[in-house]
């Protein structure tokens, strides 16, 4: 779907949708529980079903009462006789793929994961150099990686300058194995604010995770997570769109976010009341990757120049965002400068014109949010790829008065 934007300033009042990161952790958390558990104010996406999806493969019911509510029931202290080795649809979510890999051998010793985009040409080498220490098998072709072999408490060692998925699926997995465990990590941890979501996820089922300095989490072994009755919290990292048009000049309003929010890139608020000041300014993203597009298009608006800083895990995105953002962003008027793992955006007048969205859900909400401080018509390509993590973008882009036709 393609559409064309008319320029328009949005004026209202708008709920992001819940936090997808913290929604793909209480699921998961529930259905490695004993008991049935609710989680409200969930907004499912793509991404979201992907997790359900998957969860269903290992035993886990799971049902939807009323919109926005999920009654997911545990694995533990049940029958179910698997099938044999499952193959897990993860779609394009890599909190999925990442999440589950690590479940997967813990509970059933190997199993088959495939994805759609870009999902399995993203890394997966911290999970592949543990498998090589640990025995696991492992293979990789055609899109489709198979997996064979015991998850053991012990060690596991990896880097923190990855993504920090794989230690939230290291986490889901060690908790219920027979003894302890630790995660250590081989260098500084970058987006820390995940790992620390995933800790008070499994605090709250009841599951115990030892933080040891910065480096080191201790796990305790023979642990199961508690169905419990959870609710879900806005998503900093949807709503820092809707703060990108009220840098842009939209009397925008963005209702249901937690100013203390454990989720890291509630920063947003704080970086758009900098990025409204005039002069030059330095983000570093290594802890808030996912909001280089709301960025880059609230520094393309400004006077001065922005410079954006530890951003080399965007290229292994849903597409590679530096490159994207900055096409983005020069196919709108704006000059941009893109480097090995930084982009700087030098502020002016957007002109407008047509906008690849890239198949990338952030690239298109970005253009959608820019459009609204051009000059001319914008056209966006690929616009449904929203339907990954945020389906009622357009419905409350349309009702906050945005103009959009689709082509």
């Amino acid at each position: 779907m393609d559409v064309r934007i008319t320029p328009k300033r949005l004026t209202g009042t708008v709920t992001p949708p819940s936090s997808k990161s913290m929604a793909h952790r209480a699921i998961l958390a529930a259905a490695l529980s004993m008991g049935t558990s609710t989680i409200r104010g969930v907004s499912l996406s793509q991404d979201i079903e992907a997790t359900l999806r998957c969860v269903g493969l290992l035993g886990c019911d799971w049902k939807q009462p009323e919109p926005g509510t999920l009654q997911v029931r545990g694995i533990w202290g049940r029958e179910w006789d698997p099938a044999g080795p499952a193959t897990f649809d993860c779609g394009e979510s890599g909190s999925t793929l990442r999440f589950l890999i690590p479940v997967v051998l813990a509970l059933e010793g190997g199993g088959r994961f495939t994805g759609r985009g870009r999902l399995m040409e993203r890394p997966q080498e911290p999970y592949f150099a543990i498998f090589r220490e640990k025995g696991v098998e492992y293979g990789l072709q055609d899109g489709v990686l198979t997996l064979r072999g015991e998850l053991a408490p012990g060690e596991y060692r990896l880097p923190g300058n990855v993504s920090s998925q794989f230690v939230t699926g290291l986490l889901y997995a060690l908790h219920f194995l027979e003894s302890d465990s630790r995660v250590v990590l081989t260098s500084p941890l970058e987006s820390g604010s995940y790992v620390e979501m995933t800790v008070q996820t499994l605090a709250s089922f009841g599951v115990r995770v030892e933080k040891r300095g910065s480096r080191e989490l201790v796990v305790p072994g023979d642990q199961f997570c508690q169905a419990r009755d959870v609710t879900i919290e806005g998503d900093w990292s949807q709503g820092a769109f809707w703060y990108a048009a009220m840098a842009l000049g939209s009397p925008v309003e963005a209702a249901g976010l937690r100013e203390d929010s454990v989720q890291g890139d509630r920063v947003a608020a704080a970086l758009a009341r900098r990025l409204s000041q005039p002069g030059e300014a330095e983000v570093d993203l290594a802890d808030c990757p996912d909001l280089l597009p709301p960025l880059a298009v609230m520094a393309a608006a400004r006077q001065g120049t922005t410079r954006f800083t530890g951003a080399a895990r965007l290229r292994l995105k849903e597409s590679d965002r530096l490159a994207t953002v900055h096409a983005m962003l020069t196919a709108l008027g704006c000059r941009a400068e893109e480097g090995p793992d930084s982009l700087t955006v030098v502020g002016g007048p957007l002109a407008g014109g047509r906008v690849d969205g890239a198949g990338d859900h952030r690239i298109v909400m970005a253009a959608a949010i820019a459009a609204t401080a051009c000059g001319g018509p914008v056209t966006i390509t690929g616009a449904q790829a929203v339907e990954k993590s945020y389906p009622a973008f357009w419905q409350d882009y349309k009702r906050l008065g945005g103009d959009v036709c689709v082509l």
